[in-house]
């Protein structure tokens, strides 16, 4: 299988109206956060139209500093030092013989260091569990521009195909797959729409062997036949098969290969000189190894898969794919995503509008909490994004060890290829070195502190519980209450912000309700809390807080921020800044004041610049 993980309708969508299939065609009207989706981050992206026929170029990527890109240089020199952690036995094996990583903001690339092995092993040795190394001298170093069997990040470039045939009027989102294909709709297929293919939400199977039906028409045949294990649209649940039917469709209306479509509409107007289906034999000694595919571990006796497909249903396909397939480079993925946050233009060309780009960045899945997608891309997956995640970060993975990350609300970018399936499929589990990346380039986006040169922050750690105690203060007036600026970004639900009250009459540590109110808004009301805590997206924006204290009049009280952690994501963490309490008309604690804020405890949590 080429996927990493498995698991309604337009109407139940929040899109404002954004979206309505009109026949063959589509009606994009304005859709929350489409501005967003052409000016992404500070002095990157564009906010005004670019490409073709406006009379200037988009934004191009070049190499430059973590400076230049708006970034911190510690946490990129500590992405590089865990990823090559994981060249090591991490726990039992290595998870990947070699990498390439690439990280960059804006128009900036402040991260492209290859590590580790493209090509390693000969084969796998079953009965010691150990890979058969190649004598040094046939062994490969990985370089920065060694390609990588992507996997199922190949889906991404069959939903920007469907996308723009979407834009054209030539595909309808919501029109039966059997409209295009009749043969489809056999075996309870009738009803699944286009969108219910790259949203994952068709019902199939997660995945069937079509790779043993002796030749094309009878592997089309047992797609045909295939029912879905429940109805459409009931269930969210990850398949192969979603992307393999929408590659028949697309064949099916632009009479041209998926290849073919994918050099044409995609690698040629960008120039992804090194993205292609089928790499020719000259290209091998540039293409990371995967696997030595033996039975019963692999479908397939192939031996060492090194410069063709590794999917068992991708190579009985000759290759050309819709779910797997396309062999690329960290550069050329970079430009793929700098083409999207950059809505759909890179340098004069352009593959997408920006309204068709920002259905890529939009949920359609909302009735599968936890499940969010756009058309083709995963959405707010803490499992391999890390602290990059938001509901607008988009990104897919590959069962070979890839994975492409593109968060809008910083303008960042992350592509990790690793080539993990080498020398077996089982030494690697998880996507522990996906996630210790997009940890480290979530943190080298600073943030700003609300008040000052530094704010109190909170880590990232995983797991752990950090307070921030502020001194005991005895409240006179029944008119006490505590004043800050917030910042969170947690994952949701695991990962909870408690502000606490502890005196004399209740010594327990117990809940304090409060309000925020986002700094820029100018709102006065503000959302309450009334458990006194908070966790997930609050928009990567400073909050006012205010918590009525009037209940401890006459007590001696101290106050303090708990963050708990779960294991094993977190998000980009806490910062609290300004703290202040008053008493009436007096303020009795301000940590702009030395002496006051020598006296807080810290314990987890540090005074942060950035």
């Amino acid at each position: 299988m080429s996927g990493d993980a498995a698991g309604g309708g337009i109407s139940r969508r929040r899109l404002g109206g954004g979206v309505l299939a009109l026949g063959g065609a589509l009606a994009l009207a304005p859709i929350p956060f489409a501005d967003a989706a052409t000016a992404m981050g500070a002095g990157a992206g564009s906010a005004a139209p670019s490409g073709p026929g406006s009379g200037r170029p988009a934004v191009t990527l070049r190499r430059g500093s973590p400076a230049r890109a708006g970034l911190l240089p510690g946490p990129l020199e500590r992405l590089v030092a865990d990823a090559e952690a994981f060249l090591a036995p991490s726990p039992a094996h290595p998870w990947y013989a070699g990498a390439v990583l690439l990280a960059g903001r804006g128009d900036t690339v402040a991260l492209h260091r290859p590590i580790g092995k493209a090509v390693r092993y000969s084969a796998y040795d079953e009965a010691t569990d150990t890979g058969v190394e190649f004598p040094a001298d046939r062994q490969i170093a990985m370089a920065e521009d060694t390609v990588f069997d992507l996997a199922s990040v190949s889906k991404l470039f069959t939903s920007i195909l469907a996308v723009q045939q979407i834009e054209r009027g030539s595909l309808a989102l919501e029109e039966r797959v059997a409209s295009y294909l009749p043969d489809f709709g056999g075996a309870g297929k009738q009803d699944v729409t286009v969108r219910q293919l790259l949203t994952h939400t068709s019902g199939f199977a997660a995945w069937i062997p079509l790779y043993k039906e002796p030749t094309r028409e009878a592997m089309l045949r047992r797609l045909w036949d295939e029912a879905p294990t429940s109805p459409p649209g009931s269930v969210y649940r990850y398949s192969d098969l979603n992307l393999i039917s929408l590659q028949l469709v697309l064949e099916k209306i632009t009479g041209r290969a998926l290849d073919v479509l994918l050099r044409e509409e995609i690698t040629a107007p960008l120039g992804l000189h090194r993205t292609r289906f089928t790499p020719p034999p000259s290209w091998r000694a540039k293409i990371a190894a995967t696997e030595d595919m033996r039975q019963p571990w692999s479908g397939l006796d192939r031996g060492l898969v090194w410069g063709e497909v590794h999917d068992e249903n991708a190579y009985g396909f000759g290759g050309v794919a819709g779910h797997a397939g396309v062999f690329s480079c960290a550069w050329d993925l970079a430009v793929l995503g700098r083409t999207l946050l950059s809505g759909g233009a890179y340098g004069r060309a352009r593959i997408l509008r920006p309204e068709s780009v920002e259905l890529m960045f939009t949920d359609f899945n909302t009735d599968f909490p936890g499940d969010a997608h756009g058309l083709g891309f995963e959405l707010y997956q803490h499992w391999y994004m890390g602290a990059m995640a938001t509901p607008r970060t988009a990104g897919h993975t590959g069962f070979t060890g890839t994975s492409l990350v593109l968060d809008p609300t910083t303008d960042s970018f992350l592509v990790v290829l690793g080539n993990s399936v080498h020398p077996v499929r089982s030494w690697r589990s998880g996507s522990a070195p996906r996630v210790a990346a997009a940890d480290h380039l979530a943190r080298a986006v600073p943030v700003s502190p609300g008040r000052g040169r530094s704010a109190w922050f909170s880590g990232m750690a995983a797991g752990t519980t950090a307070t921030l105690t502020l001194p005991p203060l005895r409240l006179a007036t029944g008119e006490g209450r505590l004043r800050c600026s917030l910042w969170w970004d947690t994952e949701p639900e695991t990962d909870v912000l408690v502000l606490e009250a502890s005196d004399e009459v209740d010594p327990a540590w117990l809940p304090v309700p409060f309000t925020t109110t986002v700094t820029s808004s100018g709102e006065e009301a503000g959302t309450p809390h009334p458990a006194g805590s908070v966790s997930g997206w609050s928009g990567r924006v400073w909050h006012r807080l205010h918590a009525d204290l009037a209940d401890r009049r006459g007590r001696r009280v101290r106050l303090r921020w708990r963050y708990a952690t779960g294991a094993p994501y977190v998000g980009r963490g806490v910062y609290v800044d300004a703290l202040r309490i008053e008493d009436g008309d007096r303020t009795v604690f301000d940590d702009s004041r030395h002496e006051d804020a020598a006296r807080v405890e810290a314990a987890g949590w540090s005074l942060s610049a950035d």
